[in-house]
């Protein structure tokens, strides 16, 4: 059985494995949107330290996490989803899955919950929709990219919108 636990990024190689992961992932993810300026594909190992968001990893054997998902807290108690990378060998497993299902049932049970991915990402597309998530307004944030945002309101609210939709001119 999968162990998702919190992950201390701290930790050196805790760090670096994080790091390693999202590196790959949003490679594979530059090749499906044909975007290849993501912009974590540039981020720094100490710029990803210093981003101020949760962590969890999904640990399925090994002492090396198969992936990971990190968050923010919004103003209002909602979420946003920063990043849910798997590491390409662990791709098609479940991982992503088992990430965003503990996530939204442990972390942050009956909270709103936000995420974007690139619009042409079809397997995280189809993740979200899969998951719950309504899909909101596509956006450009820069020329050659275009975004899908995603949302999943508080039980018993409806999503009304995402922070994509402010983006849109």
């Amino acid at each position: 059985m999968p162990d998702i636990r919190e992950l201390d990024l701290s930790d050196d190689a805790t760090a670096a494995a994080v790091h390693r992961i999202g590196l790959a992932a949003y490679t594979v993810e530059a090749e499906l949107i044909g975007f290849h300026g993501i912009p974590a594909l540039g981020e720094s190992l100490a710029e990803m330290r210093a981003a101020d968001l949760g962590w969890v990893g999904a640990f399925l054997g090994g002492g090396a996490p198969a992936g990971f998902l990190a968050w923010a807290s919004e103003p209002g108690g909602g979420v946003s989803i920063d990043r849910l990378c798997v590491d390409p060998a662990w791709f098609r497993r479940g991982v992503a899955s088992l990430l965003l299902r503990h996530a939204l049932t442990e972390l942050f049970p009956g909270h709103p919950v936000e995420v974007t991915t690139g619009a042409a990402n079809a397997p995280a597309v189809a993740l979200y929709a899969r998951m719950g998530f309504t899909r909101g307004p596509d956006f450009s944030p820069v020329p050659g990219l275009t975004m899908a945002s995603f949302g999943r309101a508080a039980e018993g609210t409806p999503w009304e919108g995402g922070r994509g939709s402010s983006d849109l001119a």
